[in-house]
């Protein structure tokens, strides 16, 4: 199927993509209020919300960030796809049927086409599970049973088996119609002196994105004589899966993050299992690396992690040293969440797999339920390095414990962490809250390079363009709201805006969105056309133009009553006798310097312009206070 994909079909996707709930896989959304549902921003690291969602217009904007737009735009962005290729997700996901245009270029990227890479995982999925029942696989069905897990269980992880013959998936996917080239893209099939599935005689475990798209997976050792000595095998990085941005479980568990506000980082698959049948459903894993700035982004997004609605994150740790180190390390970054921090450490270095094969569900239940807050499981593990009976090892604990209580995010907590170092080291109250404030003056070492001799300075930059006023500016706020009903209510404001021209707005950028209305066909083409937002926003070339249509499509209307025709009318009147001001403004300042005895005739059509403007300014009062009543 060759060409671009026709405009009456993205039209229809369009028209049926609910965009909440397309975003809603990606990002916990809440409601704000006008229609509207906010979150934490996917596209920057923020504290508090300013990601905002309008259905009823199918647009987003970020008022931290400026990123904004339809759904396409939406997930162009987040999984990096082409315009046509989110389409034919959302096509796919909504039932459209999509045809392309014979006569236009191809618009899709080259290469296999991530819908073909995702499908083909899914195949693979689908086999890797039926694999698992048959004889060939006793002994990955052993493992699961050792540890506690049924057919149940294998059913909802989606466990599988991959065959040890070399090349059974790969004869599998391509009966089904997939090339080598996107079998090798999608990370299921290596190339050596000929094609061989890279799982072979291994137990799998698909991972899956948020929205249940199995995108890669991981492969545990079973057999002795696998000559491939890792214990863990993964999908290497492939355009679907990016081990930095996996969560292992994610699927299962974003939902339940949501709702209890909480996420338990484990350490492996079966510990999610364990978590998950033991009733602990908000159990999350990494994919063969360190939990990462790039995972903690993804699980704030759905824990709602912000400054007014406190999380909580709990880590799970061996009490061994590596998982004493494990605790330290993520201590340091412990900056990357607003939400609480905690550790749970199973009795006798036990993972909450061996702890529900021992003790039960009920034990694992109860080892998230008695977290410890991270900071003090850290400042116990640091202070019990020295041998408290010495008078100079004293000294040095409560130093390295001053360190860490002095890095603490929440300021107010520092005294009181402060009091316990004390009691742990045996020291002072007031020697431990000086040895504190010690360490927090020291603080971080400056980065500012110093200027070196013999070393030429950098010449100076151009000047820069002249900053715009700030579009929140109180002077253009009409502007703004008038902009918000065209591009939110086109079908309230009907042709109202007849009247309004490009010199009503004074901002430059509100004339530009204004300019590109009028050229998009003005609000009359915008009635009853889903895609006529994202026409306007598309047709601009000038990224903050192309921020402020997003935001102004999806930013809340003041409204106290309906927007109807009154109300629109309210606010156009306003913008028109703002315009009438100015130009009364321009007309007196002329009129102060021109010479009413040499000039007369000048000065006598000025005049005469300047009760004209008069009168139609109070002409446009009357109207805004017959549209406001």
């Amino acid at each position: 199927m060759a060409g671009r994909i026709r405009d009456e079909d993205i039209a229809a996707v369009r028209e049926k993509v609910r965009i909440d709930e397309v975003v809603s896989s990606y990002v916990t959304l809440r409601n704000a209020g006008g229609g509207s549902q906010k979150g934490l921003c996917p596209f920057h690291d923020e504290k508090s919300p300013s990601f905002h969602v309008t259905p009823g217009r199918g647009f987003f904007h970020c008022f931290g960030c400026q990123e904004g737009g339809d759904v396409f735009t939406f997930l162009m962005k987040i999984d990096g796809l082409s315009f046509s290729e989110a389409v034919e997700r959302m096509a796919d996901r909504y039932g459209v049927q999509l045809r392309r245009d014979e006569s236009g270029t191809d618009d899709r990227p080259k290469g296999p086409q991530r819908r073909r890479l995702i499908e083909a995982n899914a195949v693979a999925a689908e086999f890797y599970a039926a694999q698992l029942a048959t004889a060939e696989a006793l002994a990955a069905r052993q493992f699961l049973d050792q540890r506690g897990f049924d057919q149940q269980a294998a059913l909802t992880f989606g466990n599988g088996f991959a065959p040890r013959d070399g090349d059974a998936l790969w004869r599998h996917l391509s009966a089904r119609k997939f090339t080598s080239e996107e079998a090798i893209a999608a990370g299921l099939v290596a190339m050596g002196r000929s094609l061989y599935d890279r799982f072979r005689g291994r137990l799998l475990w698909p991972i899956r994105d948020a929205t249940g798209d199995t995108i890669g997976f991981g492969a545990r050792r079973i057999f002795d004589d696998d000559k491939i000595e890792a214990k863990y095998l993964n999908t290497p990085e492939t355009a679907i899966y990016k081990k930095s941005h996996v969560l292992y479980g994610i699927d299962l568990a974003r939902r339940e993050i949501a709702r209890s506000s909480q996420a338990v980082i484990v350490e492996g698959y079966t510990d999610v299992m364990a978590c998950h049948l033991a009733g602990v459903g908000t159990a999350v894993a990494t994919c063969g690396t360190a939990f990462g700035d790039d995972h903690a982004q993804v699980l704030r997004r759905f824990l709602d992690d912000h400054e007014q609605f406190r999380s909580e994150v709990v880590f799970t740790f061996d009490g061994d040293a590596a998982g004493q180190n494990a605790a330290l390390k993520t201590f340091a970054r412990d900056q990357r969440f607003v939400s609480q921090t905690y550790v749970a450490v199973a009795p006798e270095g036990m993972d909450p797999c061996e702890l529900r094969i021992k003790e039960g569900d009920a034990a694992v239940r109860e080892l998230i339920a008695t977290r410890r807050p991270l900071y003090r499981f850290v400042l116990e593990n640091v202070v019990g390095r020295y041998d408290l009976d010495r008078a100079d090892s004293r000294i040095d604990a409560m130093r390295a414990g001053a360190q860490l209580v002095a890095s603490i995010r929440d300021k107010s907590k520092v005294d009181a962490f402060a009091r316990e170092l004390a009691g742990m080291v045996g020291v002072d109250m007031e020697q431990a809250r000086a040895e504190v404030r010690r360490a927090a003056a020291r603080g971080p070492a400056s980065t500012t390079p110093r200027e070196r001799p013999g070393v030429q300075p950098t010449p100076e930059a151009a000047p820069p363009r002249a900053k715009l006023p700030d579009l929140r500016d109180p002077r253009f706020s009409i502007e703004r709201e008038t902009l918000k009903l065209v591009l939110q209510h086109p079908i309230a404001i009907g042709r109202t805006t007849a009247d309004i021209g490009v010199n009503d707005f004074s901002h430059p950028t509100y004339r530009a969105v204004w300019e590109l209305i009028a050229a998009a066909g003005g609000t009359v083409a915008g009635q009853g056309d889903a895609g006529w937002v994202s026409r306007v926003q598309d047709a601009s070339t000038d990224p903050a133009v192309s921020s402020a249509v997003s935001a102004l499509a999806v930013e809340p209307i003041p409204a106290t009553r309906d927007v109807d025709a009154w109300y629109v009318a309210h606010y156009v009147h306003r913008l028109q006798e703002l315009t009438a001001l100015r130009r009364i403004d321009e007309v007196k300042s002329r009129l102060q310097r021109t010479n009413p005895v040499e000039q007369a005739a000048d000065y006598n059509k000025m005049f005469g312009e300047l009760a004209a403007l008069e009168q139609h300014r109070r002409m446009l009062r009357e109207k805004i206070v017959s549209a406001g009543a």
